[in-house]
Parts: C-alpha cells; sequence; structure tokens
C-alpha cells in the first residue's frame, strides 16, 4: 500500500507533462507557418497575405478541381463545365446531385465492367462495314418513332422524310442495311422522341435525373420514353429470345459507336455529361437554334 502511494503522485505528475508537451504540439505548426514564408520575393510575399485574409478558402478538392480545370483548358482551350452552363443552372435544373451522382457512379461501374468490355471487343472483331449495316438497320427502325413525333409536333415535312426514309430503306435498302434514301435526296434527320414532342407543347423539362442503367434524363424525358418504347417495333416481336438478341445488339452498337467520344473526356465525369446531357437535349427541341453565347444579331430572332 504504501508502495503504491508512493508511485502514483509520481505517475500522475509524468501523464501532466506528457499531456502537456502532446498538447503544444498542434500548436507549434501554425508559429511555424507564419515565420517561413517571410521572403524578400515580391511574388512570395504576396501569397501569406492572401492565406491570412482567407485562411479557409483553399483546401484539397478546390486544388484537385483547378488542376482539373486548366487541364480541360490546356487541352480544349476552355473549361467544357463552364462553357455548357451558367452559374444558376447547376442549382436549378440539379437539384438531386446526391443522388445523381450516385446512380452514375453504379452505372459507371456497371458499364465499366460489362457493357465497354463487350462493345469493346465488338468494335475489334466486326468489320467495319458490318457495323455501318447493323447501325443503319437500327436506325432505320426509329424512324418509325421520327415520323410519329414529327406529326405531333406539327412538323410536317420532316414526318414525309422521315416516313420516306424507313419506306425507301426497308425495302430498296434491304431491310435497312443500306443507306439509299440518303441517295435519293431524303437525307436523315437529327431524331425526335416523345421527350421532345412534349416540350414543344410547352411542358417543361423538370429536374436533371439519373436513372439505373438508363443513364441522363429529366423528368419531361423520363416518361417520353415510355411512349417510344411502344412506338419501338422491336418491342412487338413476341419471340423473347429474338426480341432481347435485338436489343442487346443495338445498345452494343451504340454503346461502340460511343467509345471514340469518351476519350474526350477529362476531369468530372458526371458534371461533362450532365451538361452535353441538357445541352443535346436543348439542341434538338430547338432544331439545332440555340441563342450565341457572344452575342450575334441573331439571338433577337430566337428569343425564348
Amino acid at each position: 500500500m504504501l508502495g503504491r502511494s508512493f508511485i502514483s503522485p509520481w505517475m500522475f505528475a509524468t501523464m501532466l507533462c506528457a499531456a502537456s508537451a502532446l498538447a503544444q504540439e498542434p500548436f507549434a505548426e501554425p508559429e511555424q507557418e507564419i515565420v517561413a514564408p517571410q521572403t524578400t520575393s515580391g511574388e512570395q510575399d504576396i501569397q501569406p497575405s492572401a492565406e491570412s485574409e482567407d485562411p479557409f478558402a483553399a483546401d484539397g478538392n478546390d486544388a484537385e478541381s483547378e488542376a482539373e480545370a486548366s487541364t480541360l483548358e490546356d487541352e480544349y482551350g476552355f473549361d467544357p463545365a463552364e462553357e455548357f452552363a451558367s452559374e444558376e443552372e447547376p442549382a436549378q435544373r440539379d437539384p438531386w446531385e446526391g443522388f445523381n451522382r450516385a446512380v452514375f457512379r453504379f452505372n459507371d461501374t456497371a458499364d465499366r465492367w460489362v457493357l465497354k468490355p463487350v462493345a469493346t471487343s465488338y468494335r475489334q472483331i466486326t468489320p467495319i462495314f458490318m457495323q455501318t449495316g447493323i447501325s443503319n438497320f437500327f436506325g432505320n427502325l426509329r424512324e418509325i418513332t421520327n415520323s410519329f413525333n414529327s406529326l405531333l409536333q406539327g412538323k410536317w415535312g420532316q414526318a414525309g422524310n422521315d416516313a420516306g426514309r424507313f419506306l425507301v430503306n426497308s425495302t430498296v435498302g434491304v431491310a435497312g442495311l443500306f443507306d439509299v434514301a440518303k441517295h435519293v435526296g431524303l437525307e436523315s434527320g437529327e431524331g425526335e422522341d416523345f421527350g421532345q414532342t412534349l416540350a414543344v407543347w410547352g411542358m417543361p423539362s423538370g429536374p436533371y435525373v439519373v436513372l439505373p442503367f438508363m443513364g441522363p434524363s429529366t423528368l419531361r424525358d423520363a416518361p417520353g420514353g415510355v411512349v417510344d418504347w411502344y412506338t419501338n417495333p422491336l418491342t412487338y416481336i413476341n419471340h423473347d429470345q429474338t426480341s432481347y438478341a435485338f436489343k442487346f445488339t443495338d445498345l452494343v452498337q451504340t454503346r461502340a459507336g460511343l467509345l471514340q467520344a469518351e476519350t474526350l473526356l477529362h476531369g468530372d465525369r458526371y458534371i461533362l455529361l450532365r451538361d452535353a446531357y441538357l445541352q443535346r437535349r436543348d439542341y434538338l427541341i430547338r432544331d439545332g437554334e440555340l441563342e450565341d453565347d457572344f452575342g450575334s444579331d441573331s439571338d433577337e430572332e430566337f428569343d425564348f
């Protein structure tokens, strides 16, 4: 008992000294940061003053985003994220960014491990003329959806052009494998879907949303995809295995066509794909008549 009562005060004192020494270490670093930047260089003298004004302005995430922006600017001459979206659009058109990013990561993981390897192998082993024929075949089937939505939008000329392309390519073009229609003056359009039809009818796009396995969409375009499903001829194939084979081939062909464009994506892929999708939808809805960001005289003709 006497031994314990004699040792415990010393142990207590030792613990206090150790605790005080550990407590002084975190406060030693700021003192070194204040003294170290004192130099005679003009450029280095400016940096401490900027840090002292706002010590919490820079962190790891900001440094990474600035590095990504500088990389994009060096490669393309501009930052696509800033070029394609205004300062107000992300908050207004993507209020569910947290949820959308989670679904985007899920889709991106599934694409990286399943769809992209299949599309890459398909691109490598399939001859170019066969890829062109397959693309023409599925593109010809989509002319039915294009014609239907062109009629609903009151685009009579475009509806006639799309219907004519389907008739010519389905017969002379051997079920659409060859695009004969373009050689007789029936050029392929940008494509029409029911989401664009709803936009022409005055329905707002609503928030941006990323759907599992489906990818980017909006609250307006997502229900429109249901209508387009009914206007797709592949929907009415009664044999399940044949229907799945056609749809899977169409999916792989579409993904293979995006492999080269994917190499241009650098930085925050979510933001780039989101802004590209929204800009593309606006382009299709307005039939290519977009406002000039640099302010030309033609802007007054398209006041949206």
